[in-house]
């Protein structure tokens, strides 16, 4: 393979031409470790699969055959991917998902792929464990580390990572980038700003059918939690059944993931076993964590929209409101700001601490919410 690669999957990545410049020269000779540092939203996941990609196919990332369609869907059996359990990435997760891995023979021929999200999230212990693979990496190993805040990662880690920043993607390129992909003018200004400039949430809420659903909750919520002490807690019980349904709703999505590893009869393939056992583990952290992501995603939406009321009452016009097809919510603004800082009170305890109980939380928030 030549120094210089042409690869489609790298090509694809939107919007941070320089990174992705540096990670196409890369794939011929790649460092044993990256760190994908900058800020939400900005693609690192979407370059991380698409490295990944690059790194497992034969052409370098084709984006046709099968290691790259797996690859881009995380289901490759060469790609480890690791994430916080919890708040935090703690030793046993690092010994268990890559040392485990790291220095026996790949499931497949070819190289091995490690992926560790929001690495900043590693605790001491983890740090440690993971610098020892660093420092003596395998042959066949490659590691990303992706992060949006990287100055809270050991130097003694990111010393041994290539660093490829990332910057941040203004509103108007993801407006741009999804009307390029066929959606309206409007709908893409109200995802882009919706998303706070994070390109991957932006995509979602214009193709995913429960889309704006969080912020439909949101609305409902506020409204109820305006009625007095009842109302909030209605409110509360509403966003709890609704991140009860929406855990439930990716059961779905196991099954897909498990698909391409099972024979005609729908057994798991022995070649496979660790692979599927791997996106089993994933498929139960992910449903541990869907129903606060679904609380937090409302209580942002909610936080938004009483922002946006505030805004409105000191004479912002339209070019500052972030819901741009909705009138704000009709709450005091003294209300409102007091509603502001408890929603977000209660989104940083729940991130902090996940054996709260989330209905008090909520129920604690809505209750400031004044009529």
């Amino acid at each position: 393979m030549s120094s210089s690669v042409s690869s489609p999957v790298l090509s694809s990545v939107p919007g941070q031409d320089d990174a992705m410049a540096f990670l196409m020269q890369a794939v011929a000779r790649p460092h044993h470790a990256y760190l994908l540092a900058g800020p939400e939203g900005g693609g690192k996941q979407l370059a991380a699969r698409a490295f990944a990609a690059a790194l497992l196919c034969d052409r370098g990332g084709c984006g046709e055959c099968r290691a790259c369609t797996l690859a881009l869907e995380e289901h490759h059996p060469n790609l480890f991917v690791v994430e916080p359990e919890g708040r935090d990435i703690h030793v046993e997760t690092v010994r268990e998902e890559i040392w485990h891995y790291a220095y026996r023979t790949a499931p497949e021929p070819g190289r091995k792929v490690f992926v560790l999200r929001e690495a900043d999230r590693l605790n001491p212990a983890a740090a440690d464990a993971l610098l020892k693979v660093l420092e003596e990496p395998p042959a066949d190993s490659v590691f990303l580390l992706l992060s949006a805040r990287p100055h809270e990662l050991p130097e003694t880690v990111v010393s041994r990572c290539h660093v490829v920043s990332f910057r941040p993607l203004s509103e108007d390129f993801i407006v741009s980038a999804l009307t390029e992909a066929g959606v309206s003018p409007e709908r893409a200004a109200l995802a882009a700003r919706l998303s706070g400039g994070n390109l991957g949430r932006a995509r979602r809420l214009v193709t995913e059918e429960e889309g704006l659903a969080f912020r439909d909750q949101a609305v409902e919520a506020l409204e109820l939690a305006r009625l007095g002490p009842a109302g909030a807690l209605s409110a509360a019980e509403l966003v709890v059944h609704g991140a009860e349904r929406y855990r439930k709703g990716l059961s779905h999505v196991l099954d897909a993931e498990l698909a391409p590893y099972l024979d005609e009869k729908g057994r798991p393939e022995e070649a496979y076993r660790a692979a599927i056992r791997r996106l089993q583990d994933r498929h139960k952290r992910r449903e541990r964590r869907a129903e606060r992501d679904y609380v937090d995603r409302v209580l942002l939406a909610a936080s938004a929209l009483l922002r946006d009321r505030v805004a409105a009452t000191v004479g912002g016009g339209p070019d500052v409101a972030i819901n741009l097809d909705l009138r704000p919510p009709d709450v005091p603004v003294s209300g409102a700001v007091a509603a502001v800082g408890a929603i977000e009170e209660a989104r940083a305890a729940l991130a902090e601490d996940l054996n709260l109980n989330v209905r008090l939380v909520l129920e604690q928030a809505f209750l400031r919410v004044q009529g």
